[in-house]
């Protein structure tokens, strides 16, 4: 057989997945401890190229996640691997499929290998491992995900590869079109399940299930263990062994969690003024909604920090790009939605703020775990107002433990108790009401209540005058002309451009600039040289043509 190693690297040929000098994976011991009770890379029964790789990447424990799932996946068996985000789920199943693979080769439009995941980012993350740790393999890899030409894609399969990494509906894409053929697809992994749950791809993968191989090994790794997670894995998994490496849900002891209380309004420049005191090398900002990630990201450009944006609506090149110059350095802040919070690893993480509690409290550990990774310190920063007291409670339930909240300087902080000015005083749209004695024109009837019902004027005694009860309706923002205007001896009343409430449809809230000319309204005042029963007349002079 070939040695599956390149000629510069200085190792043993492959051969069955393990070197002459590892034991045989059906018995492999349990990893060894090193002198401060951690286990090592060493000891676990990988392959001299592997081994290589993750020296070259500076690892020398494995997290306890992969210290007891890599001996298992070597052995054969399928795996139910339970563990918060951040603590290494990817490379657990990574570096043992390498280890399996790597004793032959694959045939073209059958990948020998299948790895689900949830977004497009993650699917990228995963990629990126089989680069880092096969870089002494000679295996193939291949992304199958939406965003991206499907006849370039159809044509990596069509070479053969041995790792296809998928999102769901690219998948079933391909398939149908007679691009993929999955009859030799001996290892089946799926990653992030209780995501692929929350954004309804379990039908989906379902019907994947049922192309696959009946005889094959899955991997099925999750960040928490629902009722629903568990009657998924017990459908797709053959007498697994169960890793719970840590309570489902919690948050690393490595994240330092705070929380900033304060007006709706003033949410804005209190995430400024902490970014602006902090001077955070990196950081990023969650929103629940898509168009408050493009605001935020504009606001914060507008005041000079270098930010991107992310969300599910944007092209993928631009996300592929945005993603690249976060990771480089070139961006500092990046504002994303949680089709990320699970697709983004950057190295030495340093902040990461709620400007919007997750509606799922769940979510909120997966995305303060962007930080904290690889036990080095990080910190989560939410920002609330008292309406979110119901979502913190939530949380703490979830991470059992208490959020308290903290003041920042420069910042005005408020409770949760804390009542909103506006609560108290009287709605703007309810105009005050004036008593004759307030205002002594009212006695006379000639200017009560001018607000007029919508739908038009009422006449009365040949003259336009507003609906009585109109007061109420109209808001008292629009302006209107309380005294006539006189041109060329008559007296002409202007009327607003809008009348009508809100909303204004078909200009999206604007009022374009020909809407904005007045109307004019017949004579109150008549002139002594003017004939009430002649349309008004107007020269050069009234439009300053003079």
């Amino acid at each position: 057989m070939e040695p599956q190693v390149q000629p510069h690297a200085d190792t043993t040929p492959v051969e069955n997945t393990q070197t002459e000098s590892a034991p045989v994976a059906n018995e492999t011991p349990p990893p060894a401890p090193a002198e401060d009770g951690r286990p090592l890379f060493a000891s676990l029964p990988l392959s001299e190229p592997i081994m290589q790789a993750i020296q070259e990447l500076g690892y020398l424990h494995p997290t306890p996640i992969q210290a007891q799932a890599i001996p298992e996946v070597l052995k054969g068996h399928d795996v139910l691997g339970v563990a918060q985000t951040g603590t290494g789920k990817t490379a657990s199943f990574t570096l043992p499929m390498l280890e399996k693979l790597s004793g032959s080769r694959a045939r073209a439009r059958m990948p020998r290998s299948l790895i689900l995941e949830p977004t497009r980012e993650l699917a990228l993350q995963v990629a990126d491992n089989f680069k880092l740790y096969g870089k002494y393999l000679r295996l193939s890899h291949a992304l199958l995900i939406g965003g991206e030409s499907m006849a370039e894609q159809r044509e990596v399969l069509n070479r053969g590869v041995d790792v296809l990494i998928a999102t769901p509906g690219r998948l079933l894409d391909m398939f149908a079109r007679g691009g993929l053929l999955m009859t030799q697809t001996s290892l089946f992994v799926i990653d992030e399940a209780d995501r692929m749950l929350d954004m309804g791809f379990i039908p989906d993968i379902e019907k994947i299930v049922t192309l696959l191989p009946p005889h094959k090994q899955t991997l099925f790794f999750s960040a928490t263990m629902a009722p629903e997670i568990r009657r998924l894995a017990d459908s797709f998994l053959r007498q697994p062994v169960e890793i719970t490496v840590s309570r489902p849900s919690s948050v690393a002891s490595t994240i330092d969690e705070k929380l900033i209380i304060v007006e709706e309004d003033t949410k804005r420049r209190a995430l400024r003024k902490v970014l602006q005191t902090l001077t955070a090398q990196n950081a990023i900002v969650f929103c629940n909604r898509k168009r408050d990630v493009d605001m935020l990201q504009r606001y914060l450009t507008k005041h000079g920090f270098a930010t991107g944006h992310l969300h599910g609506d944007l092209a993928q090149s631009l996300r592929f790009a945005t993603l690249e110059r976060f990771k480089s350095g070139d961006l500092q802040i990046l504002v994303c939605s949680d089709v990320a919070a699970r697709g983004i690893d950057i190295g030495g993480l340093s902040y990461v703020f709620n400007y919007d509690l997750p509606f799922n409290a769940e979510d909120y550990v997966h995305r303060i775990g962007r930080t904290g990774r690889a036990g080095k310190q990080g910190h989560a920063i939410s920002i609330a107002t008292p309406k979110d007291h119901e979502l913190v409670e939530a949380i703490e339930n979830l991470i059992g433990k208490a959020i308290e909240p903290t003041t920042f300087p420069t910042i005005e902080t408020i409770g949760w108790d804390h009542v909103p000015a506006t609560e108290t005083t009287v709605p703007s749209q309810v105009a005050p009401q004036t008593s004759p004695e307030e205002d002594p024109s009212l006695s006379s009837g000639e200017g009560k209540k001018r607000k007029r019902r919508r739908g038009g004027r009422n006449k009365r005694n040949g003259q336009d005058v507003h609906a009585d009860n109109a007061a109420d309706i109209v808001p008292t923002s629009i302006p209107r002309q309380e005294e006539p205007v006189h041109a060329h001896g008559v007296s002409i009343e202007l009327a607003p451009a809008f009348e009508n409430d809100v909303p204004r449809t078909g200009f999206g809230g604007d009022t374009p600039a020909f809407m904005l000319i007045p109307r004019r309204r017949r004579n109150l005042v008549p002139a002594q040289d003017a004939d009430r029963n002649e349309p008004i007349q107007h020269d050069g002079r009234h439009y300053g043509d003079e």
